[in-house]
């Protein structure tokens, strides 16, 4: 785990210091700066000094995230910087294509500053410029009062001095027609081996295990690979994730960790949330406070975790989608897997690094996606008699798991842990019809949704202040509005 900041600039080492004691909980451990005649980047780092002895000579390359196959790439390479640096002197940016892993890297080279993002944006970039000069971070809030604007840097891309922002990756849908055996073989087959890959990462791993189909699934498969796998849940007392988890753990073997939360430990914990979360999306809030609190459990037991997000973009677990037309379908997950990197990717990363905690997430593996994308939307949602949303993901974990697991329904992540209800009660009692309708308007031009966002956005801006533009926090896609929340 890491956390990254730079400027396209020489000389400023205080100030990129001073940025990165902002994401000082991304890498408590370790801390370098790489000064260069045109870059000024550096590194928070979380490994342990015995296990991250400092940078190798020579070498201009910081980087968030785990390149799995980096010793693949360059078998003399001493650590995984040094490698990115070997491959960008004799390839330039056409490398980045062949990392296999989570990234979020840049490179300080003759010609300046090289950024870039993985092809999902599982680890988290942020860029802006302060004048003229372009200066990247992990998380926004390095950037608010150094940077003049803040934007998303954009999943598949890279960013060249002379080139701009140029598209080195790119998810495509290409379905095919195979029988429903292979395609479930091959699908349980592939999710192992993204699991194998991050299970080998680290020697304590463990899962955050909500009892639903996707991070019960990650759970199965883990335990296959490891002498003792730790599982964590978190909820309302009496929420239904508690009862599946403790039903998934049982049959999986797992070492298994609970909270149970009362409505006072939610509100309690929302000002840290939001602040680690950078955002005051409705649902996205709401689903992140018992994901911050489970993840501080976790950082307790084990050093990573394993997240079952992204099953359902990719295998059509949500409600909406058993109304659109099959044809319909392929282009929406696609749309729904592109915005995950601000919404759903941002609360992963920001309730694990909050705790100094890493969290993989197998299904967006870059096999598994696009294993995901050639599979026909027939065998996601089944249509014969009933709906049967993930089908196929149902029927190739069903030797794994136990059937009240494998049947069970989608249920939202705040849903499952209890939570709804909770926050919007809250808000509708501190928050007044003529507060909401005066606060509402933002100085970008946006809207506040719902009081219950109203509420969030002022936790941010006790944190961050009054912003001119909030375009850099993403927003969840058909989210209520006030009249319907």
């Amino acid at each position: 785990m890491a956390g990254i900041v730079g400027i396209a600039a020489p000389g400023l080492y205080d100030e990129v210091v001073e940025r990165l004691r902002a994401i000082r909980h991304r890498g408590r451990c370790s801390e370098v700066v790489v000064e260069h005649p045109r870059v000024t980047i550096g590194e928070v780092h979380g490994e342990p000094l015995g296990m991250w002895l400092g940078r190798t000579p020579g070498c201009n390359v910081v980087c968030d995230g785990a390149v799995f196959n980096w010793r693949w790439l360059d078998s003399e390479a001493l650590d995984v910087d040094q490698a990115i640096q070997k491959l960008h002197d004799a390839h330039g940016p056409a490398f980045l294509g062949e990392l296999d892993g989570p990234f979020a890297l840049a490179i300080a080279t003759d010609g300046g500053l090289l950024i870039a993002r993985d092809a999902v944006g599982i680890a988290p970039l942020y860029y802006g410029y302060r004048g003229s000069a372009l200066c990247f971070s992990s998380e926004a809030k390095a950037l608010i009062g150094w940077a003049d604007c803040i934007r998303v840097f954009p999943p598949g891309h890279y960013h060249a001095p002379r080139e701009g922002f140029v598209r080195f990756s790119e998810m495509v849908e290409r379905a095919e027609m195979r029988s429903d055996d292979a395609v479930a073989d091959d699908l349980r087959a592939t999710l192992c081996d993204a699991v194998k890959k991050r299970v080998s990462t680290t020697e304590d791993i463990g899962c955050w295990l909500s009892g639903g189909l996707d991070s019960s699934a990650i759970a199965a498969l883990a335990a296959l690979q490891v002498s003792k796998l730790h599982s964590f849940a978190a909820g309302v007392e009496g929420a239904p994730d508690l009862a599946y988890a403790r039903q998934a753990a049982r049959h999986i073997g797992c070492a298994h960790h609970e909270l149970a939360l009362g409505p006072a430990d939610l509100i309690r914990a929302l000002p840290d949330v939001v602040y680690h979360l950078e955002s005051f999306d409705a649902l996205l809030v709401r689903s992140s406070i018992v994901n911050y609190l489970v993840g501080k459990l976790a950082s307790e037991h084990v050093s990573a975790v394993l997240s079952g997000e992204g099953g359902d973009e990719l295998f059509a677990g949500y409600e909406y989608l058993k109304q659109l037309p099959l044809s319909a379908l392929p282009d929406e997950l696609l749309d729904i897997t592109a915005r995950l990197h601000n919404t759903a990717l941002q609360r992963v990363d920001r309730c694990s690094m909050a705790h100094g905690l890493k969290a993989f997430v197998p299904f967006l593996d870059d096999e598994v996606r696009s294993l995901a994308f050639s599979i026909h939307p027939g065998l996601k949602i089944r249509r014969n008699g009933s709906v049967v949303q993930k089908w196929v993901l149902r029927k190739a974990m069903a030797p794994l798991l136990p059937g009240g697991i494998v049947e069970r329904p989608k249920a939202k992540f705040w849903q499952g842990a209890g939570v709804a209800g909770t926050l919007e009660d809250y808000a509708e009692s501190a928050v007044s019809d003529r507060d909401f309708q005066l606060g509402r308007e933002l100085r970008d031009g946006t809207s506040l949704n719902t009081k219950e966002e109203y509420v969030y956005y002022k936790v941010f801006t006790d944190h961050f202040g009054v912003l001119d533009d909030y375009s850099f926090i993403g927003r969840t896609k058909n989210a209520p509005r006030a009249a319907e929340a």
